[in-house]
């Protein structure tokens, strides 16, 4: 099956094979959460992506094997409502931006900082701190070494703009900046974009539409 990235809350997941990933997208909760389960191919170690509801679902997804990390994107409430479950289940580590780690109710184990590498069995993820969603919001960037980059943006940038920044001008102006330097100044259009709610999108697709945003300033 081709993968499309169209979930619905209480429908099947979507999942995306690549050679040595396989990424598998869910729909969870009141605010139609995505979570995202990460599965090294050559391993079989699995990482969550944001245990943000519904935690029958999700550990139902995770499955026997279970997982060894779970990373918050964020620390908006949405995104972390099964974290606690999830972790007493599976004993997973769990992950989170240093600035934002106070906010999430169950302890993060390792505080990640710009440019770290988290790890699923033999694939690696380079974390990036966009500020002005939150002051510690991370993207996780997957470079496939057999094609494309993938990068799970959280709620920094979904098709059609940058996550909410409550109409504060300077938190506006942070994750813009941010979003162009770290995400669209280095990655290529071909980027696969796996946003925290809703539907996928690429870089090359929201690319011409950067100077709309900067001029609406949301």
């Amino acid at each position: 099956m081709t993968y499309s990235g169209e979930v619905t809350v209480g429908g099947p997941a979507d999942v995306h094979e690549l050679k040595d990933l396989m990424i598998t997208k869910i729909a969870v909760g009141p605010m139609d959460n995505n979570a995202y389960l990460l599965r090294c191919r050559a391993t079989d170690e699995q990482l969550l992506i944001d245990a943000a509801n519904d935690a029958e679902t999700l550990l139902g997804m995770i499955g026997d094997d279970g997982i060894a990390s779970v990373v918050t994107t964020h620390q908006h409430g949405d995104h972390w409502q099964a974290l606690a479950e999830v972790v007493a289940t599976t004993g997973a580590r769990t992950y989170a931006g240093r600035e934002d780690a106070s906010g999430i109710p169950v302890t993060t184990d390792v505080a990640v900082d710009d440019g770290d590498v988290i790890r699923v069995g033999q694939v690696e993820l380079t974390a990036r701190h966009l500020v002005g969603h939150t002051p510690g919001s991370i993207a996780l960037v997957y470079d496939d070494p057999h094609g494309h980059p993938h990068v799970f943006t959280g709620d920094c940038l979904f098709p059609g703009g940058v996550g909410n920044t409550r109409k504060d001008p300077k938190a506006f102006a942070s994750l813009i900046r941010d979003v162009e330097t770290k995400i669209f100044d280095v990655l290529p259009d071909e980027t696969w974009v796996y946003p925290g709610h809703g539907n996928d999108t690429t870089l090359g697709t929201e690319r011409p539409h950067l100077p709309e945003w900067h001029a609406r300033g949301w």
